[in-house]
């Protein structure tokens, strides 16, 4: 499956971050209809690229959005008034949802309480180059308040800053977004960044060590984990292999980095292929170290000037290319819209 390829200034994982989100109620059906049609108005302004009928995971926001004005009041409906009663389709749904419905709990989120927007077939996203963004969703039409989003991702990445994770909240302009990004990489043997872009720029980042909080962290090429991030109002969690590895209250400012540990010197100086892995992995840990310092710095300015606040929006499967080539498998990924 092809999937749309977007470059847009400074979306990469040197430039990911910014947040601030604040706790909303359940909208009145008014003012989902203002927030839908405001984040239709912004993808129309923004989207150049031909409409297709397609309906796969290969069409920009612009034909999504168009999608998504003519099915509206069907995405009210399922976002502001979940059906108390329980019809044959639903029994089908939940049956389908089995899986999803099992692993709701690892996440805190209770079954009884939301409903399954989608189920996503396998799909790949793979970009090449500096900086170049992709994702994929075919379900792009649904906007996320509150949800838990689950993917099982395997990557091949030639740089280590490349990544792959989801973005959400966004409201899909193609050149100035506003959104937030949980991205995976390999570098430092796990790093996890949220992140959010006011009008295309970082204005918030808050870094993640995976290897060190999840041992069953998988970071070399050909390797799965699976990713999952639960959005309630201000606070987001993320998880990998069903390990809670942070949590982020999106009003709170980009906090000073904790910086990874550099990596040991061999005891036995004389090997020269243990030198060699050594001198490899200084020079990536000072690759990251550079990168976090450089966020937190471009954040901290950007989170003073701009406001970063995300209540609903567009989801997606993203890849994220720092330079070279970067392949994003997703498998078994969902999205569950949470009730409170």
């Amino acid at each position: 499956m092809k999937n749309k390829i977007v470059t847009t200034a400074f979306i990469s994982l040197s430039l990911l971050a910014f947040t601030a989100a604040c706790s909303l109620g359940s909208p009145s059906a008014n003012q989902s209809q203002a927030t839908l049609q405001a984040l239709q108005d912004s993808v129309a302004k923004t989207s150049t690229a031909a409409a297709s009928d397609s309906g796969s995971s290969s069409n920009d926001l612009g034909t999504a959005v168009a999608e998504a004005t003519t099915r509206s009041q069907e995405i009210l409906a399922t976002q502001t008034a979940r059906a108390s009663t329980r019809d044959e389709s639903q029994l089908a749904t939940a049956t389908i949802a089995a899986p999803v419905l099992a692993e709701l709990p690892l996440y805190g989120a209770e079954p009884e309480k939301g409903q399954l927007a989608w189920m996503h077939p396998p799909v790949t996203v793979e970009v090449e180059g500096y900086r170049q963004f992709g994702h994929a969703n075919d379900f792009m039409h649904i906007v996320a308040r509150d949800f838990v989003m689950a993917a099982d991702i395997t990557w091949d990445t030639q740089y280590g800053a490349s990544g792959c994770g989801f973005m959400f909240r966004s409201d899909g302009d193609q050149k100035f977004p506003n959104q937030y990004m949980v991205v995976a990489s390999r570098l430092g043997q796990g790093h996890v960044i949220f992140s959010a872009l006011a009008d295309g720029e970082l204005a918030n980042v808050h870094d993640f060590y995976a290897n060190t909080l999840d041992p069953a962290f998988e970071w070399q090429n050909g390797t799965t984990n699976r990713l999952a991030i639960v959005a309630r109002g201000n606070l987001v969690e993320i998880y990998t292999n069903g390990t809670k590895i942070g949590e982020v209250d999106t009003t709170i400012p980009p906090p000073p980095p904790v910086l990874p540990k550099p990596p040991l010197k061999p005891l036995d100086q004389s090997d020269t292929t243990a030198m060699s892995n050594y001198q490899s992995q200084l020079r990536e840990h000072q690759d990251l170290v550079d990168q976090v310092q450089s966020n937190y710095q471009v954040a901290l300015r950007n989170y003073q000037t701009r406001e970063a606040i995300f209540a609903e929006g567009f989801v997606a499967m993203l890849a994220l290319s720092e330079s070279g080539r970067t392949k994003c498998q997703f498998d078994d990924a969902w999205l569950w819209l949470l009730e409170e």
